[in-house]
């Protein structure tokens, strides 16, 4: 059972690292719903738009059926080169400084984009903003056996349940999500770096080093 516990630290950790901006984005439709756009647009286009990243990303895991686990361990650093990169960087801030301004901004306004549908609307700006986890998840499934891989689905999905509850929880509590913004993103590159290792290690990759 130790490994199902392993599985399933790194599936929240892997999906809390890489979705904090995701979260910031939540926070900001939240405070935009009106009679025009209900909860149920903005469930249920996260869903879809998190079902498609996902579903790019399953192609880790037929890429993990065809090649070796040592050489598959290799990806292990795109999130290692990601956490590196953001604690090098201070993107992360500048975005969150924006998009805590938007949503102080947004509350002052009923105003909503209108179009065709708003779910797909949703599911596309998630896309769009998820669409770097595509890399991170590709690594972890390759890496994972099929039967894993549907486990960390289903953490994944019921975390996302668990995120639009706290975007709107942190929607209605300001205080809270100027904390969360503030010192998740300065942990998220460490978690990154250390799912980037988990991964060359459990592969053992580095015999691939080794050799040559």
């Amino acid at each position: 059972m130790n490994w199902l516990v392993t599985l399933l630290i790194t599936s929240v950790t892997s999906f809390v690292a890489t979705n904090l901006d995701d979260l910031m984005v939540l926070m900001l439709f939240f405070s935009r719903l009106n009679a025009n756009f209900r909860p149920r647009h903005l469930i249920v286009g996260q869903y879809l738009g998190f079902t498609l990243i996902l579903l790019a990303s399953s192609l880790g895991l037929l890429f993990g059926l065809l090649v070796s686990k040592e050489w598959i361990g290799l990806l292990g650093f795109i999130p290692l080169i990601i956490g590196i990169k953001q604690l090098l960087s201070r993107e992360n801030e500048d975005y969150i400084q924006e998009v805590r301004e938007d949503v102080n901004y947004s509350k002052n306004r009923s105003f909503v984009p209108r179009f065709p549908s708003q779910t797909y609307y949703v599911a596309a700006v998630t896309v769009a903003n998820g669409g770097d986890n595509i890399g991170i998840y590709t690594s972890l499934f390759a890496n994972n056996s099929p039967m894993r891989v549907l486990i960390i689905m289903i953490v994944f999905y019921l975390m996302m349940g668990i995120w639009c509850i706290l975007g709107y929880f942190l929607i209605t509590h300001p205080r809270i999500a100027k904390v969360v913004t503030n010192y998740g993103h300065k942990i998220s590159p460490f978690i990154y770096i250390s799912l980037g290792i988990y991964i060359l290690v459990d592969s053992r990759s580095y015999r691939l080093f080794l050799m040559s």
